[in-house]
């Protein structure tokens, strides 16, 4: 998956999380996976829209399978794991830290002219202009 998929990903993961908050908020019920009820949104278990299921998705697509040999050292299936996951994990991490600064620049430059939303909406539009293809 390339690295400005992960990062439009990671940005509705949290846009996600924040409608989740916004709506708990105002009162209204939230879908509960667990129990299959869906609140305000109408989605039930395991739907994709909700912040669960875009996680969900996200780790199922970067995270490799992986094979361990039946005779492996726990050394050895360690050495294996982080082989394979550290470049999936550095870009999942790398997207939110992405994320979590543009939103801390905005608060600390005191701006009340836009909300958070606004933020990521604009972290958005310049990765799908290129501005962060480059990179870790």
């Amino acid at each position: 998956m390339e690295r400005a998929e992960v990062l439009k990903r990671v940005i509705g993961i949290l846009t996600e999380a924040q409608d989740i908050r916004l709506a708990a908020q105002a009162g209204e019920p939230e879908v509960s996976e667990a129990s299959g009820d869906s609140g305000a949104s109408g989605r039930g278990p395991g739907d994709e829209g909700g912040t669960a299921g875009v996680a969900t998705h996200l780790l199922n697509e970067m995270l490799p399978s992986i094979r361990v040999p039946a005779d492996a050292t726990p050394r050895e299936v360690a050495a294996l794991v982080a082989e394979a996951l550290g470049p999936a994990l550095h870009t999942m991490v790398s997207g939110f830290s992405l994320a979590f600064t543009s939103l801390a620049m905005a608060h600390d430059a005191g701006r009340t002219d836009v909300t958070s939303m606004e933020v990521l909406q604009e972290l958005a539009l310049e990765i799908e202009a290129g501005s962060y293809d480059e990179g870790p």
